[in-house]
């Protein structure tokens, strides 16, 4: 029992801190050791009980899961926090702010719309890559200069189709570090396609943010749309996003086939596709996350004489989909994510159009 993960359940609704509580004693890794109905009684109960993960909701009488959430973080609290928000456009904006407000992770609200039985695999998940997260210091996106040649006139490109194409998974911890990668790439790029393991409804609301800050397009693809120069696509929740070959570039696919490992979007499945695709022109870069998924897509880009990048153990929140790809050797150079604009523009003069 010491060795269980220990969770603490916030939520103002009696029915979803049972349904919470009911799927985390499934997994007997997980102990629920108490719950709370607001986050004044929950800072109440966190020194006696000691928990390892807190689970919260976001819109709660007395204190928001927002308010709360920034308190933790000026009281320098290393407590990682999994949000549990409402499938709403209100609340995908909160988790959002959440998460910049220091919360590790985001799942939906258990509602109508969701059973019990697929909740259980996925909230276990989360809360175990939060146990295993660590808080890293904020950066500040900071504009990065275009290696030479490395941005031109995207179409053409030594008389024919630049043809690169550059590929981003990410999980645990990935929002933060895209919301601060994106910003930091220079505009021109070949076509920049992510799968950020995130549940439907919040994807759209995160393009639509890291869209303000960047200097060219971010948004959530939809199906059957040409890849283009300068555009960055974001794979909606809750839909596995392909790349294929289309009238000398390419375009997208939107499927629902089956999760892998719990995830749909599922980074292999994009990197698998964009390494079919592209091949050699492809460019594939492992964030942050918890678990494997994308090492064995990397793995076929590397296959296919593409370029690969991986998140350095030192600035991931959760070093998992990193170390499982650097565990098959399939990882061209580790970086931390600081550094990390500045080694894929370098990369892509590596990477032949």
């Amino acid at each position: 029992m010491a060795d269980k993960i220990k969770v603490l359940v916030i939520d103002d609704s009696a029915l979803v801190r049972k349904a919470i509580t009911d799927t985390l004693h499934l997994d007997p890794d997980i102990e629920v050791v108490g719950t709370a109905n607001d986050p004044l009684i929950a800072i109440e109960k966190i020194p006696k009980l000691r928990p390892d993960v807190l689970t919260l909701d976001m819109e709660m009488p007395r204190m928001d899961g927002l308010t709360f959430l920034r308190k933790l973080k000026a009281e320098k609290s290393t407590i990682p926090v999994v949000v549990v928000s409402a499938l709403t456009q209100r609340g995908s904006q909160m988790a959002l702010d959440a998460m910049e407000a220091g919360a590790c992770d985001i799942l939906a609200k258990p509602d109508g719309s969701y059973s019990i039985g697929s909740l259980a695999g996925r909230l276990a998940f989360h809360v175990k890559a939060a146990a295993r997260s660590r808080r890293q210091p904020q950066l500040t996106p900071v504009k990065t200069a275009p290696a030479s040649g490395s941005v031109r006139p995207v179409a053409i490109a030594s008389g024919g189709l630049d043809l690169r194409l550059i590929l981003i998974g990410a999980s645990t911890g990935g929002v933060e570090a895209l919301r601060y990668l994106l910003p930091s790439l220079p505009a021109g790029l070949p076509p920049i396609v992510v799968v950020q393991h995130i549940p439907a409804h919040f994807s759209k609301a995160m393009a639509e943010r890291i869209n303000q800050l960047c200097d060219y397009e971010v948004r959530e693809a939809v199906d059957n749309e040409p890849l283009q120069p300068g555009v960055c696509l974001f794979a909606p929740g809750d839909f596995h996003l392909l790349i294929v070959k289309r009238f000398g570039g390419y375009s997208t696919r939107l499927t629902q086939s089956p999760p892998i490992q719990y995830c749909r979007p599922s980074v292999d499945v994009l990197f698998r596709s964009g390494a079919d695709a592209a091949g050699a022109h492809a460019l594939g870069i492992l964030l942050t996350g918890m678990g494997s998924d994308g090492a064995i897509g990397m793995q076929a880009i590397k296959r296919a004489g593409g370029r690969t990048l991986a998140e350095h153990e030192d600035s991931c929140v959760v070093y998992g989909m990193p170390r499982a790809a650097a565990k098959l050797g399939v990882v061209d150079q580790a970086v931390r994510l600081g550094q990390m604009p500045d080694a894929i523009i370098k990369a892509l003069d590596s990477v032949p159009r």
